[in-house]
């Protein structure tokens, strides 16, 4: 181990000059040199060849040993040496020199190369056996190709022949096939002609009848060959046996128009002598529905449904005619004062017969025909032509506009309404019937406001003011006291009367207890009659006629209810009081204001005007040429020139509002009734402030330094006391009159409060005025003279005014009436 140590270095020093040199030409790799190492090793440890036994070896050592170069050879290898050499038959030569060793060398290295390589050429001489077994068996293999290459062509050519044959087989029996549907599209096509000869034999037949069985499948077969031959008009004698199957049809249309006209005047005098019998009327039904079927594709059949159509509708008109005439002169004889009760039941009786038919028509048809609109609204207008000439000479408003709440709402709103599809016709008429009432409403309206509003002349009753309240008071105050003589009699009563089982009180005292009251000027028949009937007028209205119109209608009746009621308060003023005239105003237009609020409307209406002004001016100049400046006067057509260009009429637009109107009229009446019971307190007062507002004016022009106003003769305090203390008993004597007053017209704590709160503002300020003027133009001593009431007095003597007068009004009676 120690040995193959050193030599293992030995071998890598060698190796490490291998590329020591920098210009190395093959350097070796770290890897390369590892394998070097590994051979080395390798080559250590081989052991001599099998095929030199030591022992023939041996026999060479004597021989060996006598050459010099085997002189190292140790002892052990010499036999084996020697029989090397014998087997290469130099067992006899005797190797001296280095060149017979080197011979010797190399002949005993080309043997064992000889010895290597023997198996190598067996291999070689097998392989070369296999090469010509090979070659041969190639050599087969190619002719084999050969005769598959030539096979496969003669199989190529059978395969093209037999798929040419294949094509032209199938060709051939596509062509067949063609052919015969050719052929059968051809016999199709001709059967639909063919079917001419068939049917014009069975429509000329005397035998023929609508009611046959045959019938209804000819005609399905002479449909399709129209619809056919219609479909094709590409083929020859296309307009020729189209003619031909259009006579055919309309040959079939009037045999069947023939059939069913038939029926319907059967039917018709079947029902007119009551002996009616439906056993034929399955067939004419289905007769209807097949041309109900062809009529949408068909126009043909379209026109013969509405020869059907038209034909039922005249037969229907025969029968409906007569009886609708006799019902309408019935109703009319039973109730020919009572138009309401009329028109309410001819209607009635139109929407049943309109219902009916549209029951009965839809029996035999099931699709719709507007002749049967119209057929019904002509029948409804036999109606409409007895009911108009009773309508046009109606007079009273309350008829006509119940007339309108029938129409409008009982037939329209409910029949017409749920029922649109059957009441067509009911709707036209109806609506027409309701455009003539409303008509006439107004036109009676417009005559109603002339003469019973406008052109009312009051009776003394109607303006017995304030008689009329102060007497439904006194009445009112009998009836109380009945009535709380009673309620006293049955409390007793009730007091020693056992109790109810329910334990509850006799329902008519508590009723009785709580009754609600209103005062006697607020009762519906004390009310002017002017604004009575304009408020019944415009509640009648308000429902019945259109907004517009009745915009219009209020607008007028308004006005005039405005005119009468200033009319009756002049006279009123006039023959009674100033008071009982104005109150009377206010409290009417509070009720009119009160009572137009409901209406839910505009009460402003636009008018047009033509404005003729300018041209009224421009005409005046062409006749008065000398009211024009000169220097406008440069000729005689300047005139003429501005006529025509200035003294076009102007159109003008305006807004007419009735119910503002009222509230200015209330306004202007309330105002003028404040102004007016304040000059009847305070007016003295008023006037003497006057005086001194004007005296002091004047001593401040003239700057006087000694001139007063107690110097004044009509200023003394004396003169002051007589006015001071007349306006204090005028106030004390009139006030509980005029709250009186106003408590019994008005009848309301608000509205008097409201309309006496600016009177006592007014008669507060003129004695803070004369205070005022008092404290500054007079001594204390004048002023005890003048004595003038203080403001508490004042307001003090407003308010023991008014608790008395509201002591009143807790004693007076409001009697419950409804309106």
């Amino acid at each position: 181990s120690g040995a193959g140590q050193d030599q293992y270095k030995k071998t890598r020093e060698k190796l490490s000059f291998w590329d020591r040199r920098t210009d190395a030409m093959a350097p070796l790799t770290e890897k390369q040199m590892d394998a070097v190492l590994e051979i080395r090793a390798a080559a250590e440890t081989l052991s001599v060849p099998s095929e030199l036994p030591i022992e023939d070896l041996c026999s060479l050592s004597s021989r060996t040993l006598q050459s010099p170069f085997l002189a190292t050879v140790p002892a052990s290898t010499e036999d084996v040496l020697l029989k090397g050499f014998q087997m290469l038959d130099m067992g006899n030569d005797r190797i001296e020199t280095a060149q017979q060793f080197f011979a010797w060398f190399a002949k005993l290295q080309a043997n064992m190369d000889q010895d290597d390589n023997s198996k190598y050429r067996k291999t070689r001489d097998d392989l070369n056996c296999y090469q010509e077994q090979c070659d041969a068996i190639l050599k087969d293999v190619c002719a084999a190709l050969e005769h598959l290459d030539s096979l496969q062509k003669q199989y190529l050519f059978v395969s093209n022949k037999t798929g040419t044959l294949h094509e032209a087989c199938e060709q051939l029996l596509k062509e067949q096939s063609e052919l015969v549907d050719l052929a059968e599209s051809i016999q199709q096509k001709l059967s639909y002609f063919n079917e001419l000869e068939n049917i014009n034999t069975k429509l000329n037949s005397p035998t023929l009848s609508v009611n046959s069985d045959s019938f209804i499948p000819m005609l399905s077969k002479l449909d399709d060959c129209i619809e056919y031959v219609s479909s094709h008009p590409n083929f020859k004698d296309y307009p020729v046996y189209l003619a031909k199957f259009k006579q055919c049809l309309s040959k079939a249309r009037h045999f069947m128009k023939i059939h069913i006209v038939n029926t319907l005047q059967h039917l018709t005098s079947q029902l007119t002598k009551r002996t009616f019998s439906s056993t034929f009327l399955l067939f004419f039904q289905s007769l209807i529905e097949q041309i109900e079927q062809r009529a949408e594709k068909i126009p043909e059949y379209h026109q013969l449904l509405d020869e059907v159509h038209q034909c039922y509708l005249d037969q229907r008109e025969l029968l409906l005619s007569p009886s609708i005439t006799s019902t309408i002169t019935d109703l009319t004889n039973q109730n020919i004062k009572d138009h309401c009760a009329l028109v309410r039941s001819g209607c009635a009786f139109m929407v049943h017969v309109c219902q009916d038919e549209h029951q009965l028509y839809y029996e035999f048809f099931s699709k719709p025909t507007p002749k049967l609109d119209e057929l019904l609204e002509k029948l409804c207008l036999s109606l409409y032509d007895v009911l108009r000439p009773l309508i046009i000479h109606i007079v009273h408003l309350e008829t006509l506009s119940e007339l309108c709440s029938i129409l409008k709402n009982e037939m329209l709103e409910d029949h017409v309404h749920n029922n649109a599809t059957q009441l067509g016709a009911f709707d036209a008429v109806v609506k027409q019937m309701l455009e003539d009432v409303q008509e006439r409403l107004v036109y009676r309206t417009h005559i109603y406001i002339q003469t019973d509003i406008t052109g009312y002349n009051p009776a003394p009753g109607d303006l017995a003011y304030p008689e009329k309240l102060e007497m439904m008071e006194r009445i009112a105050q009998s009836l109380k006291e009945e009535q709380m003589k009673q309620m006293s009699q049955e409390s007793m009563f009730s007091d020693v009367q056992l109790e109810d089982p329910d334990g509850r009180r006799n329902s008519s005292v508590e009723a009785s207890r709580l009754q609600p009251s209103i005062s006697p000027a607020d009762l519906h028949g004390m009310w002017y009659p002017t604004v009575r009937r304009t408020l019944v007028c415009l509640s009648k209205l308000y429902r019945c006629i259109d907004r517009a119109v009745f915009q219009g209608l209020s607008q007028e009746a308004l006005s005039a209810c405005i005119q009468s009621l200033l009319k009756a308060s002049d006279i009123i003023l006039k023959n009674k009081t100033q008071i009982d005239g104005q109150l009377f105003l206010i409290k009417h237009l509070l009720i009119v204001r009160e009572q137009i609020a409901p209406f839910h409307t505009d009460f402003a209406i636009k008018e047009i005007s033509l404005d003729l002004k300018k041209m009224r001016d421009a005409a005046f100049k062409i006749l008065n040429p000398k009211a024009v400046p000169k220097f406008f006067r440069l000729n005689s057509h300047n005139a003429i020139l501005e006529f025509l260009l200035e003294g076009t009429p102007e159109i003008k637009e305006h807004y007419i509002d009735s119910k503002k109107d009222v509230d200015r009229h209330l306004k202007f009446s309330c105002e003028q009734f404040i102004q007016q019971q304040t000059r009847i307190f305070v007016g003295n007062l008023e006037e003497f402030l006057t005086k001194v507002t004007e005296a002091l004016k004047t001593m401040a022009i003239q700057g006087g330094p000694t001139y007063s106003l107690s110097q004044q003769p009509w200023a003394q305090p004396a003169k002051i006391n007589d006015i001071v203390m007349t306006t204090y008993r005028v106030m004390k004597s009139k006030l509980p009159g005029t709250l009186q007053s106003m408590s019994l017209y008005l009848a309301n704590r608000d509205t008097e409060f409201i309309l006496f709160k600016p009177v006592r503002n007014n008669i507060q300020q003129v004695f803070q005025r004369l205070h005022s003027s008092l404290q500054e133009e007079y001594s204390g001593e004048d002023l005890q003279i003048i004595a003038c009431p203080s403001m508490e007095q004042v307001q003090y003597c407003h308010k023991s005014t008014l608790s008395l007068n509201s002591n009143s009004l807790n004693n007076k009676v409001r009697v419950t009436s409804q309106q």
